[in-house]
């Protein structure tokens, strides 16, 4: 069976001496995780509680959300830190390994969002592409110039199979102010369940990240993309 999966592996070592792990196995074709159902999950992951306003799930066929349940081991293991403690992360990738001394904040964010893109849910399933090449602590920067050469991408592929291609990236800032209120409603949904904050503001991170990408296409940064790419242009 992992032969089929894509293995990662987030290791939090503290000051202390105390050290958190987490291995995700994600299957190779779907780039959904892998991992054993429960006959019962907690009442606060349950799809008709837990939904977001724009979900597009059937509650008849879907009790939890996927989410939700991928959110369960996180905030049971650093429900007693804070998002401003100072930590090594170590993330171990099929083809390389990175490592950061940083705040738990922006190691937890990194994880949480690799855990949502593969959890199953139709929204934050958008980011899959780019899972493939999964950059842990990636700047703001970054995050845009790979998500716009991404798209830019997967449109010139519908163009050369005869399909309309998005070039104004209209449905890319559909994608990301999707993303933007799910990821509001899962920091408001898990905010009474936090002792501490940690979660919720690995949460702000993703959110920063949505909100700066949708701001970038609508200024289209027509002036600093010629900059980079002037050798291309």
């Amino acid at each position: 069976m992992m032969t089929d999966a894509l293995v990662f592996k987030y290791t939090f070592k503290f000051s202390d001496q105390k050290k958190k792990e987490f291995v995700v196995s994600v299957h190779k074709d779907t780039l959904t995780i892998m991992k054993e159902s429960q006959p019962f999950y907690p009442e606060w992951t349950k799809l008709e509680s837990f939904k977001c306003s724009h979900c597009p799930l059937d509650l008849s066929s879907n009790e939890y959300c996927p989410v939700a349940i991928n959110l369960i081991d996180v905030i049971h293991e650093f429900k007693d830190f804070n998002s401003f403690d100072e930590c090594d992360v170590i993330v171990e990738t099929p083809v390389r390994t990175y490592s950061k001394f940083t705040s738990l904040q922006s190691g937890v964010s990194s994880f949480l969002g690799m855990r949502m893109v593969t959890s199953g849910c139709p929204i934050m399933g958008k980011l899959k592409p780019m899972f493939n090449f999964h950059l842990p602590f990636a700047t703001l920067e970054e995050t845009e110039v790979r998500i716009l050469s991404f798209y830019l991408l997967a449109q010139y592929v519908r163009w050369k199979k005869g399909e309309t291609p998005d070039w104004e990236m209209e449905n890319l800032s559909k994608i990301y102010e999707d993303i933007r209120i799910l990821n509001h409603n899962v920091s408001k949904q898990i905010a009474d369940l936090e002792s501490k904050d940690t979660s919720i503001n690995s949460l702000v991170v993703l959110n920063n990240f949505a909100d700066y990408v949708t701001f970038t296409l609508d200024e289209k940064m027509i002036d600093e993309l010629e900059i980079i790419f002037q050798e291309l242009i």
